[in-house]
């Protein structure tokens, strides 16, 4: 027999026609939904030319878990939960919990094409890091403040001190406001992780500028405030990771997080193709 008229065990419709065969479908061949991807990386799906979506885990919730505990501890030390004051005992928080487990996510979600949450966590990882910095009395940072050049607790009390962190922080508020607009890709749960957090940011700045100005029961009630915004942030984002990890470990349990994704065009195209769309 000659080699045209022999069965092609490459063709599915061959296969099909012998009993004794079947054909499978790896399940590492099937493509996810687009709102199931926006689930599990926070970010619109996109083509890629590779798969490493397929060949690495999930490194999203590795970085929402050092965020929400960053914050939940920060967030609860604000509002002076069972009398607590000073962030010196857990400034692990600013350098190891939050940024460890968030430049990793960084560098994974880099490799693995996901540009928004690379985005996202690569921000908070060098918030915590920036913030965490004024919460290390060994660095003196406000001793240049004080009259007599040395005293860094005098300093931090001072109106130039509070105004410059409270500057600082507006300008975060508005980079967190940026991101929050294209969190409205994603779903509910995601977007309101981030307005809350803007909020949040820009109620600490007035706690700052109120202690530049001596006005301490008012910056008290708003660093209490601002500390109960980011609770509620870190509720979300307890939330959030949880809702990702179920599905990684394929628990049966379908949570809602109120996808957004379906308002908006497709984004699982080549950009060529979305531009002339548009």
């Amino acid at each position: 027999m000659s080699s045209a008229g022999r069965a092609d065990s490459s063709d599915p419709d061959m296969i099909s026609e012998k009993p004794n065969l079947s054909h499978t479908v790896s399940a590492g061949a099937i493509s996810i939904s687009p709102e199931l991807f926006e689930k599990l990386y926070l970010t619109p799906k996109v083509p890629h030319s590779g798969d490493n979506i397929r060949r690495f885990a999930n490194p999203t919730p590795l970085g929402f878990v050092g965020f929400v505990i960053s914050t939940m501890t920060f967030a609860m030390v604000e509002m002076g939960w069972g009398g607590a004051s000073g962030l010196y005992p857990v400034v692990g928080i600013f350098f190891f919990v939050g940024p460890v487990l968030l430049i990793l996510t960084v560098i994974f979600e880099w490799i693995m094409g996901n540009f928004f949450s690379m985005m996202v966590c690569g921000l908070f990882a060098v918030f915590w890091l920036s913030f965490g910095m004024l919460q290390l009395p060994t660095l003196g940072l406000g001793a240049p403040y004080s009259t007599s050049g040395t005293d860094s607790v005098a300093g931090e009390a001072t109106k130039a001190y509070n105004a410059v962190i409270a500057l600082y922080l507006i300008i975060w508020g508005f980079a967190l406001f940026t991101y929050f607009i294209f969190t409205l890709k994603t779903n509910c749960v995601f977007a309101g992780i981030f307005l809350f957090v803007t909020i949040a940011c820009w109620v600490l700045s007035g706690a700052y500028w109120k202690v530049s100005r001596g006005e301490y029961a008012t910056a008290h009630t708003l660093q209490v405030t601002g500390g109960a915004l980011l609770f509620i942030v870190g509720l979300l984002g307890w939330y959030m990771c949880f809702v990702m990890m179920a599905a990684e470990m394929r628990l049966a349990l379908t949570l809602p997080v109120g996808d957004l994704s379906h308002f908006w065009p497709r984004t699982d195209v080549e950009l060529g193709r979305a531009e002339k769309e548009a």
